[in-house]
């Protein structure tokens, strides 16, 4: 089955790339990953926290490392802007069954930060949820069964019940890697249930691939404001990056979900939120690749957008949050 191409695309005029970017870049950090990108950010007592991912390569041959490849750091920041990164990483599992984990996103929920994050596992990929208080140790609280990653918290409990984003890896049912958003919900952030499908790939005019969930949501007057990631793909794309192929490109999409019954998407930009337009989006381990991973709403109106590039680097995006709004709503 042939897959329709998706052409070229463009990020919306309401949302501006910092002229800081990247604002954390592997040069910044201290114990020298190959690759800094995909971070958890969030405020928490006064400060902007962001927990990233770090990758391993020899940069000779841009070939990942063997073994665990990958571990997660911590910075701080006064402004959201300049980060002052610890000296070691945060947190590395050791575990038999546990290859790396990665990918984490923080929600500040009931006075603590909770962190979800995607491991890669012997016998396949889950996704967990973990909380800390210090950020020096993380107690896990769930882990998935495969195949399930991307998860992301609500900030705050919806009908008594806790609430998470997630991408369900349905391959057998859907012939090959065409994956969705669903949505499950909790009573104690242990046992998930009650799962239903929020938005489909199909529902994605600029996806022919896969979508997914991104930053956690945050809630507006009109709804909870959620990105997600959307994936198009394009053989004739060739090497684009450090692999051999490379034939994907990851844009950010905006939505609004519905306060009280988070399941129904109340609006949805038919176009990217952004698109690899930037050098350092564009070019780099992954080409063509921008993942969020945190999103923070200022008393200002103001909305930060923290988001992976390239899988490479990590950069910040800033809009009006009624700007944001309208897109979804229009």
């Amino acid at each position: 089955m042939s897959i329709p191409l998706i052409g070229a695309l463009r990020s919306s005029t309401v949302i501006h790339r910092h002229p800081a970017n990247p604002v954390l870049a592997p040069k910044d950090v201290p114990y020298s990953p190959s690759l800094v990108f995909n971070a958890g950010v969030t405020k928490f007592e006064g400060k902007y926290i962001m927990v990233f991912r770090n990758d391993y390569a020899d940069m000779g041959t841009k070939q990942m490392l063997p073994g665990s490849t990958t571990n997660l750091g911590l910075a701080y920041s006064n402004d959201g802007i300049h980060w002052d990164v610890q000296p070691l990483p945060c947190w590395e599992w050791n575990d038999e069954e546990i290859i790396r984990v990665y990918d984490p996103r923080l929600t500040v929920l009931e006075g603590k930060v909770y962190m979800c994050f995607a491991v890669d596992t012997k016998h396949g990929v889950r996704g967990g949820i973990a909380v800390t208080e210090d950020f020096s140790s993380f107690k896990v609280l769930s882990m998935s069964i495969p195949d399930n990653r991307n998860m992301v918290l609500f900030p705050e409990r919806i009908n008594g019940n806790y609430v998470r984003l997630e991408r369900p890896f349905t391959v057998y049912s859907r012939g090959r890697d065409q994956f969705d958003m669903w949505l499950s919900e909790s009573p104690d952030l242990r046992y998930w249930g009650d799962s239903d499908l929020v938005l489909a790939v199909e529902q994605v005019p600029y996806a022919n691939d896969k979508i997914g969930p991104a930053a956690p949501p945050i809630k507006t007057k009109q709804g909870w404001l959620t990105t997600f990631h959307a994936v198009d793909i394009d053989s004739s794309r060739g090497k684009n990056g450090w692999e051999a192929s490379w034939i994907k490109r990851y844009c950010a999409g905006i939505m609004l979900l519905d306060l009280d019954n988070p399941r129904k998407v109340i609006g949805m930009y038919k176009e990217p939120l952004l698109a690899p337009e930037a050098p350092y989006e564009t070019d780099g381990f992954r080409s063509d690749v921008i993942f969020p991973g945190g999103m923070i709403l200022e008393d200002s109106g103001e909305v930060k957008l923290y988001y992976g590039a390239a899988d490479t680097v990590e950069c910040l995006a800033t809009a009006d949050v009624d700007d944001l709004i309208r897109l979804c709503l229009s």
